[in-house]
């Protein structure tokens, strides 16, 4: 840019203000990468300010205190952040991560940075790039789009779509970050920065150097550079791969200058290994834990052969053409010059021997894979291009795709499917609802007398229906099972039955009907399923209080309460057949007396029909009954519609008891929906507003009252049990 246009980007900015730029640094090898961009921002203070934060295994001395280089490039560190857990496997990685979130909201905030610089894909810089990207600020990321093994590819990507900015090093990286949805406009393809250093430094006096690190004796093509780290993802193969690596180069003979591991899950157990074998007194052997960037250049450039995983090798040699052996999957993907050796298998000490004797001494030519010496000048002229003006949200530039051809939703509801048991005294139902309460088939038998006859018939039944469900489109979330009785539906298990239902207590259903079918299975009581059922499918649904009363061959229900089903302590709650509405009132089945169910269930009008028919008193004109006909409360409906007064008077007065029951219940839980369900259900709806006018207090006489228009409750409650519960996720 020229110096006019660069005043008006600064301008543009505000007020001719500086950029200001940290740059965070967490260990070794991405300051080698750093560097050479802080000194290019250095030189320009009239564009830049620099704040330099150290992190990561910089500050530990097992690994240099390599913060000291820091130091003597004479860079001002402006915060030291001990982030490093100590451990010894992927744990201590995630709590060092942790460490570092903990930590560097409190730096930035001092700081205020415009852009953060953040390199590569060490798990430190994931901890940078996620506090700068929760905290607005504008991220720079060096090394993107590259393609390596290990955890690193995933750790790389990641930070790539947190950060706004891309300097990339070959034009495969470019491709993979526009390919990754990235704006083409905010990546640049500048090549790796170490590389404006590597290009330039070959001829310096390099014969002191490798006489200080490997010893007066050593000449130039005729030393090895081991440097590997663990493979996070495979800890206890690197090992063993680090193990036969020693063993190979102990046999080879060449002196040979081992770098210390990178911090990661693994590096200790290294160590050991490094220990165990006495590399550190071994006479071809210099271990060491840090070697400045400056000299480390010097010794790769005139070594033998460097020997590991480092992407060092893979990379930055190449400028020298000095032959590398790439040992393993840690850098599969990366883009290499033709002096590197893959051993990607390195499972013995002869395969990994064998690849030194062809690598060592050899001379490649020079690559330039990964930059030209021209990077840093790039990097600052498209800082200073930077607009903080414009939108700090990212966008991304996604590819043009065909339209998709999806289902509608609605078929897809329909598909989902429950299977309905309905267990009642005479019959038992099996169906399979959808998921908006159609029954798509049902199935009926009589009901067995006995437990065991009775659970095999529900399992055959069960089976022949999922089988079916499979030529109606239907797919069986699972089974639901209404029965009469107190149920723990928790356990699946009928606790009490009625007495319409022999041999059915303490009975597990849930097990062997799950077990046969590899369905999960839920159980209530009928009168639950009923409530259910109107909350899913009917008048309930939307409403948050409401109570339903079943009025069948018995009196039962389900309370409503806050949209979730009431069951009670001991799974008692809304036996509301039972509430007592008279002291001295006709014995129930439940053996107490004047109970709801005692006055207005079918079995109650039936009793009441046969004492009329006992004496002539039920046939009235117009009615015919032929002598072996069983005497039902349908018959004593038959006879109040047709004038008969008897019969009238027992219907108004299970009506009245029915209506008290509601009214104690209404001043029990003050619910705004009755909902009468059952076959009777419309014979007592008048009778029960009745009751309320007359006996309820005022502040709950608002209450509505109305008839169940569900045509089979047992059934949609039990589909409902399965299908409120499995699908509960899509509401």
């Amino acid at each position: 840019l020229s110096k006019q246009k660069q005043k008006e980007v600064m301008e543009k900015n505000g007020n001719n203000c500086k950029l200001r730029v940290c740059v965070a640094t967490c260990n070794r090898a991405d300051y080698s990468k750093l560097a050479p961009i802080m000194f290019g921002i250095k030189a320009e203070p009239q564009f830049f300010e620099l704040d330099v934060v150290v992190l990561g295994s910089h500050l530990i001395d097992d690994y240099g205190n390599t913060y000291r280089m820091i130091e003597q490039d004479d860079f001002d560190i402006h915060t030291r952040l001990h982030t490093i857990v100590r451990g010894e496997d992927e744990a201590a990685m995630v709590e060092s991560v942790g460490l570092a979130l903990v930590k560097l909201p409190d730096v930035l905030n001092r700081l205020k940075p415009d852009i953060m610089i953040v390199h590569g894909d060490r798990f430190d810089a994931l901890a940078l790039a996620t506090s700068a990207a929760l905290m607005n600020i504008r991220i720079l990321h060096i090394e993107g789009g590259e393609v390596s093994g290990t955890i690193d590819d995933s750790i790389r990507h990641a930070i790539t779509k947190l950060a706004h900015y891309h300097v990339c090093c070959t034009r495969s990286a470019e491709q993979h970050l526009i390919a990754m949805c990235e704006d083409h406009d905010r990546i640049l393809l500048a090549g790796c920065p170490s590389y404006d250093k590597l290009l330039s430094a070959k001829n310096k006096d390099y014969m002191s150097i490798i006489r200080m690190w490997l010893g007066e004796d050593v000449k130039t093509r005729d030393y090895i550079v081991a440097l590997q780290h663990p493979v996070t993802t495979d800890i206890k193969h690197s090992i063993k791969m680090f193990e036969l690596t020693l063993d190979a180069l102990i046999s080879f003979n060449k002196r040979t200058l081992v770098l210390f591991p990178n911090v990661d899950a693994g590096d200790k157990e290294m160590v050991r290994v490094m220990r165990k074998k006495g590399i550190e007194h071994h006479p071809n052997f210099r271990a060491v834990k840090h070697v400045p960037f400056d000299q480390f250049i010097q010794l790769v450039a005139h070594a033998g052969c460097m020997i590991g995983n480092s992407s060092c090798g893979v990379r930055e040699v190449g400028a020298f053409g000095t032959p590398v052996i790439n040992l393993g999957t840690r850098q599969t993907g990366r883009e290499t010059g033709e002096n590197v050796l893959h051993v990607r298998d390195a499972d013995t000490q002869d395969k990994i021997l064998h690849a030194l004797q062809l690598q060592f001494g050899k001379q490649y030519p020079c690559s330039k894979i990964y930059g030209d010496g021209n990077a840093v000048p790039r990097i600052l002229k498209f800082l200073k291009s930077i607009d903080l003006k414009e939108p700090l949200q990212k966008k991304f530039c996604f590819p043009p795709v065909k339209d998709s051809i999806s289902q509608d939703i609605d078929h897809i509801l329909e598909t989902q499917s429950a299977l309905a048991v309905d267990l009642g005294g005479t019959n038992l139902r099996v169906a399979i609802v959808s998921m908006k309460g159609e029954i798509v088939k049902r199935y009926t038998q009589l009901n067995p007398k006995t437990y065991e006859d009775r659970l095999e018939l529900i399992l055959k039944m069960c089976v022949e229906a999922a089988s079916e469900a499979v030529n109606v489109n239907c797919r069986i979330l699972g089974v639901g099972i209404s029965t009469g009785g107190r149920v723990n539906p928790r356990e699946g298990i009928v606790l009490h039955s009625t007495k319409l239902i022999q041999e059915w207590s303490s009975v597990d259903l849930r097990t062997p009907i799950s077990d046969a079918l590899h369905l999960p299975v839920w159980v209530d009581n009928d009168g639950n399923c009923a409530a259910l059922a109107e909350r899913k499918f009917g008048h309930g649904k939307g409403v948050e209080n409401f109570v339903t009363l079943i009025t069948g061959t018995g009196i039962g229900g389900g309370i409503v309460h806050q949209h979730e089903l009431i069951h009670g302590s001991s799974f008692c709650a809304a036996e509301l057949g039972h509430i007592v509405v008279s002291l001295d009132g006709p014995e129930c089945l439940c053996g107490s007396q004047g109970c709801i169910e005692a006055y207005a269930s079918g079995i109650a009008l039936q009793r009441e029909a046969k004492k009329l028919h006992d004496e002539d008193l039920l046939v009235v004109e117009g009615m015919s009954m032929k002598k072996e006909e069983v005497v039902s409360a349908a018959h004593l409906i038959q006879a109040a519609k047709l004038g008969n007064t008897k019969a009238d008077s027992i219907l108004r007065t299970a009506g009245t008891a029915l209506g008290l029951g509601v009214v104690n219940i209404l001043h029990t839980m003050n619910p705004s929906l009755v909902i009468l369900s059952g076959v009777l259900a419309s014979h007592y709806v008048n009778a029960v507003k009745d009751v309320i006018n007359r006996q309820a207090l005022s502040s709950v006489k608002t209450v509505d009252v109305v008839v169940s228009n569900l045509a089979d409750p047992a059934l949609l409650g039990a589909a409902s049990l399965v299908l409120d519960y499995t699908t509960r996720r899509i509401y």
